[in-house]
């Protein structure tokens, strides 16, 4: 009869804790930060660097536990692998809701606005002109929500940048079959192209958010269009700009010979991230620049 293989039980950490401090923070400096509070950039930049400061230390602390050989069982790798699936489901019902909140908008409440279904006594009363488009150009009342001068174009900057991280998909599953068949330098060369390729487009996103302001007008504060638009790329943007970080770190790691051939979920758990913001541009690129 076969011993249960024992796995490492961690002692308590007090790096939750120190996230917690960190993400009240970040909501605090963000909520003074929207009503015009001088205090409010000081306070997020102060959550931004604790959040950052509990993220080397955690990791690393979990890095060492594992070079350590206290993570390698059956237990563990189970644990971390659901852990993982578990976060990132939490990651798709984030953008679930801004996507609902699109489909709200240009389904529901635009055409109700327009005067359809429910919404017939609000038009004829409040806005009367107001003729029901998506995108929404012109708002009901531009003295409140500017109007903009035209919206984003499909076919240029957000197709490239889904030929990008459809490439990048590609290039990591190359890295991956570097790690599964011992072949470390093709895991080297896929990853540094899956970083240079997700620098890409956040440059190019950098560029679009520039002639969304100059070129097309397009704010924040310009109606419905304006605030699903950068909310939905903006959020995914970022999603991008962590997902790179921990792209770097992992390349890092590959340098290092810290994974082996059945020992590598700290890739996969990131390769996994990295796929899921990949799908995510797609929804993003068809409701929001093509349909």
């Amino acid at each position: 009869m076969s011993k249960a293989t024992p796995y490492y039980l961690p002692e308590h950490s007090h790096w939750p804790f120190v996230g917690s401090i960190a993400l009240f923070t970040i909501m605090t400096g963000a909520y003074n930060w929207l009503h015009n509070n001088s205090a409010g950039p000081i306070i997020f930049s102060v959550g931004i660097a604790i959040i950052i400061f509990m993220l080397f230390g955690w990791f690393g602390q979990v890095i060492k536990e594992n070079q350590a050989g206290l993570l390698k069982s059956a237990q563990m790798e189970r644990s971390y692998r659901w852990g993982m699936f578990w976060f990132i489901c939490t990651e798709v019902m984030f953008f679930a809701v801004f996507f609902g909140a699109l489909f709200y908008a240009r389904v529901l409440s635009v055409p109700w606005l327009g005067g359809d279904g429910h919404g017939a006594l609000t038009h004829f009363i409040l806005w009367p002109h107001f003729q029901a488009t998506w995108p929404l150009l012109k708002t009901p009342d531009p003295s409140q929500f500017p109007s903009i001068d035209s919206v984003m174009q499909t076919w240029g900057i957000p197709a490239f940048n889904t030929l990008i991280l459809l490439t990048s998909g590609l290039t990591i599953t190359w890295a991956h079959w570097g790690l599964l068949k011992n072949k470390r330098m093709h895991a080297i060369i896929g990853q540094l192209l899956t970083i240079l390729l997700g620098i890409t487009f956040l440059i190019m996103q950098v560029i679009e958010y520039g002639e969304a302001y100059t070129d097309n007008a397009l704010t924040l504060g310009s109606g419905i269009y304006g605030s699903t638009f950068f909310m939905l790329t903006g959020f995914h943007g970022l999603h991008v700009t962590l997902g790179t970080t921990m792209l770097i770190v992992i390349l890092y790691r590959i340098i290092k010979g810290h994974f082996t051939a059945k020992h590598h979920f700290a890739f996969e758990g990131v390769a996994w991230y990295w796929h899921f913001v990949d799908v995510v541009w797609l929804g993003l690129f068809i409701f929001v620049y093509w349909l």
